[in-house]
């Protein structure tokens, strides 16, 4: 570094300038010098590396490389090098003066774990891409640990610049926090529980974007639009939007309609109650063993729901006594699976069915149970 200093004080001076100038047209010559090779460094990591790691990946039949190699991470990673040269550059050049040099040093290491943290960063959000269309369990889970390891990568950034502006190790400071930690977790335990809790609803493959889920409590009843470490959004069937906390979801209750979603038919059971006093034996011509009138019509609904084009064929449906019989009457229960999964065609093919099992009743000689008439 003497040399080149004596090399270009010889040529400053041969230019004319004067000598007391001489070594403040120095440091400005090597300041300017280090900047111009710093972005020499990053110009040619953009125009000549990125485009050679790009087309390699392209010609790669894997997927992860085209994506963890995206453009934007190798841009991010370009941004490393002209740190590295200005952090390498100036402290040589103010070697002459060691607080100078310090100080410098200690800019151009701030700014290197920026840019650093920055990179990592954008390399954690291009694991969010791995996986397009409906976000599955596994990328759920991908997507929380992804926030998890971006909040630890700021809060590490935080530390070490910090560690680097007051000049400590960052080992100490780290080592200091853990006399603080319980007040910290006071202080944000709403926010950990939350990031505990939607690790768990994602891990344990509780819910998925798309998802028609209900949460009484909170009056929820629609699609689930997004998920993320400490809220889930959904969007009502009436187009409002409810924002729960996946606290409240993972300690309280919810129902994840998409399994009944996903499969054939949707099941509904539905009881209706006879008046005793309309059961009455009867013997049907060609059969030897006596009946009853509500026998015939379990038989009958059976057959009839098996019929129906409303009604899932491959499931067969079922009639039956429900309940051991009471002062409100003999009870059927119909059990049955609708094809329907709207809920609009849903609620009305179930009251169509409704409304001719009462129908149908009367044809049979059967009475409807109504409290209070006689």
């Amino acid at each position: 570094m003497e040399e080149i200093k004596i090399y270009l004080e010889r040529v400053i001076g041969a230019m004319g300038v004067p000598a007391d100038y001489v070594p403040t047209v120095r440091y400005g010559v090597l300041v300017v010098l280090a900047f111009v090779l710093a972005w020499l460094a990053g110009w040619i990591c953009r125009r000549f590396l990125i485009p050679v790691v790009l087309k390699i990946t392209r010609r790669t039949d894997a997927k992860w490389d085209d994506v963890l190699f995206s453009r934007r991470v190798l841009l991010s990673a370009a941004h490393i090098v002209p740190a590295i040269v200005v952090w390498a550059l100036l402290p040589l050049v103010f070697y002459e003066y060691p607080r100078v040099a310090e100080v410098v040093g200690r800019l151009t290491a701030i700014f290197f774990t920026v840019m650093a943290v920055r990179t990592i960063i954008v390399f954690i959000d291009s694991f969010k891409q791995l996986e397009n269309g409906t976000r599955s369990s596994r990328q759920q889970y991908l997507y929380s640990i992804c926030g998890v390891l971006k909040i630890v990568m700021i809060f590490i950034s935080v530390i070490v610049v910090v560690a680097i502006i007051i000049n400590k190790n960052p080992t100490t400071l780290f080592a200091g926090l853990g006399a603080a930690s319980a007040i910290l977790m006071l202080a944000f335990q709403d926010t950990i529980k939350g990031l505990v809790a939607g690790i768990r609803l994602t891990a344990n493959d509780m819910l998925h974007i798309g998802d028609w889920i209900t949460e009484p409590k909170s009056g929820a009843n629609g699609k689930v639009e997004e998920i993320t470490l400490t809220m889930v959004k959904v969007r009502n069937f009436d187009n409002t939007v409810i924002t729960l906390s996946p606290q409240s979801l993972v300690d309280g209750s919810f129902q994840n309609w998409q399994g009944m979603m996903e499969n054939e038919g949707r099941k509904q059971v539905k009881r209706v109650w006879f008046d005793f006093r309309s059961i009455r034996v009867e013997h049907p011509e060609g059969e030897a063993a006596p009946t009853t009138n509500i026998t015939r019509f379990r038989h009958h609904m059976e057959l009839w729901l098996a019929n129906n084009p409303r009604v899932v064929g491959s499931k067969s449906p079922l009639v039956k006594q429900a309940e051991t019989p009471q002062a409100s009457g003999c009870c059927l229960e119909f059990i049955f699976w609708l094809k329907a999964q709207d809920a609009l065609a849903y609620e009305h093919d179930t009251s169509d069915i409704v409304e001719y099992i009462y129908g149908a009743a009367r044809e049979f000689g059967l009475t409807i149970y109504q409290p209070g008439l006689s």
